[in-house]
C-alpha cells in the first residue's frame, strides 16, 4: 500500500486526505497546530460561505488571471459537486439571496467535525503539532514535535500549507524559503481580500470610524462598477466590494504608488436626477440639509462627501452632483498582509505538472491558498481550496500508478 504525506489540515489538505484514502491510500496529515482547520473556523464564524451559485461561466471569471488555469481544476470539482459533497456529510446547504450557499446551520463546526469523523472512520492518521522543516539531505520531510525533530519519507507528499495570512491560525508562508531553496518557481505573497489605507482627517475618523457604507457602486478606472458595501476604518476601507476589488486596487497600487476608488453613493439615482436636486434652489437651508432633503444624503455618506471633495465644490452644483455620483478616494497602501483573509502568489502554476506535482520535486505536490492563485470572498476561496486538494490528490494517484506500472 502506498503511503502518502499531507501536510497541512485546512480545506485543501483534508479534501486531498479524502480523495486519497477513498483510493485505499494510506494517508498521513500532519499539522502544525494543536487542531485541525483553524482558519476555516475562523471564516466560518459569521456563517460559512462554501461556494456561489452563479453559473459557472460567470464562477470562473472570478479567479482573474488565473482563471484557465482554475477552470480545469474546478470542473473537476464545482460549485454543484461542492454542495453535493457537503450533502453526503447529512447536511443541507441554502442558497443566500446575494447567491452566496451556505451550509444550513451555518456554522462551520459542525461539517468540521462530520468530515474529521468520516476521514478518521477511512483511516486517515492525524499527527498534530508537527511543523514542517523542509526536506534533509536525503530528500525526508523534516518536522519539528513535541518529542523532538523526526523525519519522514512517504511515497507521494501533498503540501497544502496555506498562504501568508493569518499566521495565528497557520497560514504563515514558512514553507517560502523551503520551496525557493528547491528552485520552484514562486511569486511574491500579496494581501488579498484586505483593507486600504487613506489619510482620513482626524474629524473624520472621530465621526464615521467603524460605520458601514452600504449600496454603494464601487469602480476602479474603467472596470465595471461593483455594487455592495464596505466598512470605514480607522486607516481607510476595508469590506465585501472593497475586496472584490482588492486585486484591481492592489495591482494599481503597486505599479503607480496610489490608487484613486471612485464612489457613487447613490447608484440608484441617474446623474441628471441627482444635479436636478442639488440644482434645486436651497433658499436658506444649508448644503447639509438641502442634500439631507433632496437626496436622503446624511450620516457617513455625507461625511465622505465633506472629507473627500473640496470646499469649492459644494459651491458648484455640476461638480457636487459628480462627486456623489463618482466620489475620488485616494487609496495609498494596502493593510498587513496578515490581516487579510486570503493572499495572492505563492507557487506558479508554470512550476507544475497538470496534475499540480512540482516539475523539479517529483512526488512534491500542492494545493489550496500557497498556489497561485486569488479570487474574491463569497465562496470563491473555499471551493477553489478544495478543488485544488482533489485535483493535486488526483494527480498523486495518476503518478502513484505510473509509477507502480514502470517497475
Amino acid at each position: 500500500m502506498f503511503t502518502v504525506a499531507v501536510i497541512g489540515a485546512g480545506p485543501a489538505g483534508l479534501m486531498a486526505a479524502e480523495t486519497l484514502a477513498n483510493q485505499g491510500v494510506s494517508v498521513h496529515v500532519y499539522e502544525a497546530k494543536p487542531s485541525v482547520g483553524r482558519k476555516f473556523l475562523m471564516a466560518g464564524r459569521g456563517g460559512l460561505n462554501i461556494t456561489h451559485a452563479e453559473p459557472s461561466e460567470h464562477f470562473v471569471t472570478r479567479y482573474g488571471a488565473r482563471a484557465a488555469e482554475m477552470s480545469g481544476i474546478l470542473q473537476q470539482f464545482d460549485a454543484s459537486a461542492l454542495r453535493q459533497w457537503v450533502q453526503g456529510l447529512g447536511i443541507d446547504t441554502f442558497v443566500g439571496s446575494s447567491g452566496r450557499v451556505f451550509p444550513q446551520e451555518m456554522k462551520a463546526a459542525p461539517l468540521l467535525r462530520a468530515w474529521l469523523h468520516r476521514l478518521r472512520e477511512q483511516g486517515v492518521q492525524f499527527s498534530m503539532r508537527h511543523r514542517w522543516l523542509g526536506w534533509d539531505a536525503a530528500q525526508q520531510l523534516r518536522f519539528e514535535t513535541p518529542a523532538g525533530e523526526i523525519s519522514v519519507k512517504p511515497d507521494a507528499t501533498v503540501l497544502a500549507l496555506g498562504g501568508g495570512s493569518w499566521a495565528a491560525l497557520g497560514s504563515d508562508g514558512a514553507w517560502w524559503p523551503w520551496l525557493a531553496a528547491q528552485g520552484v518557481a514562486l511569486s511574491p505573497l500579496l494581501p488579498s481580500n484586505g483593507g486600504f489605507e487613506t489619510h482620513w482627517s482626524e474629524h473624520f475618523i472621530e465621526q464615521c470610524a467603524g460605520e458601514p457604507l452600504k449600496t454603494a457602486t464601487f469602480r476602479v478606472g474603467d472596470s465595471a462598477p461593483v455594487r455592495g458595501e464596505c466598512m470605514v476604518t480607522l486607516h481607510g476601507l476595508e469590506g465585501g466590494a472593497i475586496y472584490t476589488l482588492s486585486a484591481q486596487l492592489r495591482d494599481q497600487m503597486m505599479a503607480h504608488g496610489q490608487v484613486t476608488l471612485y464612489l457613487d453613493l447613490l447608484p440608484d439615482y441617474s446623474a441628471e436626477r441627482v444635479l436636478a436636486e442639488v440644482a434645486h434652489p436651497r433658499g436658506t437651508r444649508s448644503m447639509s440639509s438641502h442634500l439631507r432633503g433632496r437626496l436622503g444624503l446624511h450620516g457617513v455618506r455625507a461625511a465622505l462627501l465633506r472629507e473627500c471633495l473640496s470646499a469649492e465644490t459644494f459651491k458648484d452644483p455640476a461638480k457636487l452632483a459628480a462627486g456623489i455620483k463618482a466620489l475620488p478616494i485616494v487609496l495609498h497602501a494596502c493593510r498587513p498582509i496578515d490581516e487579510a483573509i486570503s493572499t495572492a502568489g505563492g507557487v506558479q502554476f508554470e512550476g507544475l505538472t497538470e496534475g499540480l506535482m512540482l516539475k523539479n520535486q517529483a512526488g512534491t505536490f500542492c494545493a489550496g491558498e500557497m498556489l497561485d492563485w486569488e479570487a474574491p470572498t463569497g465562496g470563491y476561496l473555499i471551493n477553489g481550496s478544495m478543488a485544488s486538494g482533489r485535483a493535486a490528490a488526483l494527480g498523486v494517484l495518476q503518478w502513484l500508478a505510473a509509477r507502480e506500472q514502470a517497475c
